[in-house]
């Protein structure tokens, strides 16, 4: 897959910018704009999600992004981090207080792929717990969970299903019935170990 082409450094460049992005709406209120002279891997179009977390102790400060690969990889970065920072709805918008007190985490997604089944019992072979991320649909509804969301929680397929179709709004059985669609993708994660410290490429350890 292409997306696994990115390196550490396009990591860490996307990181620094998500950053980047917040501090300068926090300190000066205007929405950055990208480098020009950036590698063209991050000008394609990906899906992204920019995840806040509070440090030391990892609780979630906001996470929003975008599922499907609707902008270039750069501009979908800082949308998501604003967004992240402050529209996510679970959370008050981030203060300049709390800038050196969170760490950011930038998952790239691949295009999400429909699960074609021939009964809904067969999603719990399908889907893997640490490689794939959910998104289901059922008419207006959607929700999404990340790859990393259900080993944090300590979830097993079917906790992670259930939860997805709640996150979606949905009754947590809703994946039981046919009419529901359930997307998989993977992602590849960026974040800092500690507020602007050293970026890593993350993983999902099951």
């Amino acid at each position: 897959m292409i997306i696994l082409e990115l390196t550490l450094s396009d990591g860490e460049f996307l990181v620094k910018l998500a950053r980047k992005a917040i501090t300068t709406m926090l300190t000066t209120g205007e929405k950055i704009e990208p480098p020009k002279d950036v590698n063209p891997k991050l000008l394609e179009k990906r899906g992204v999600f920019v995840t806040l977390h509070t440090y030391p102790d990892h609780k979630l400060r906001g996470c929003i992004g975008f599922p499907e690969p609707i902008s270039p990889l750069v501009y979908a970065t800082i949308e998501a981090a604003l967004l992240s920072a402050f529209e996510d709805p679970r959370f008050p918008p981030l203060q300049l207080s709390e800038l050196d007190k969170v760490i950011i985490e930038v998952s790239i997604l691949t295009k999400p792929k429909l699960l074609k089944v021939e009964s809904p019992s067969e999603y719990l072979s399908k889907i893997v717990i640490g490689r794939d991320g959910l998104l289901i649909r059922r008419g207006f509804y959607s929700g999404l969970l990340l790859p990393q969301v259900p080993v944090e929680e300590g979830w097993n397929v079917l906790e992670f299903i259930s939860y997805c179709c709640l996150k979606a709004g949905l009754p947590p059985d809703c994946w039981r019935d046919l009419r529901t669609q359930v997307y998989t993708f993977q992602s590849i994660i960026f974040c800092e170990e500690s507020p602007k410290g050293k970026i890593i490429l993350k993983s999902i350890k099951t």
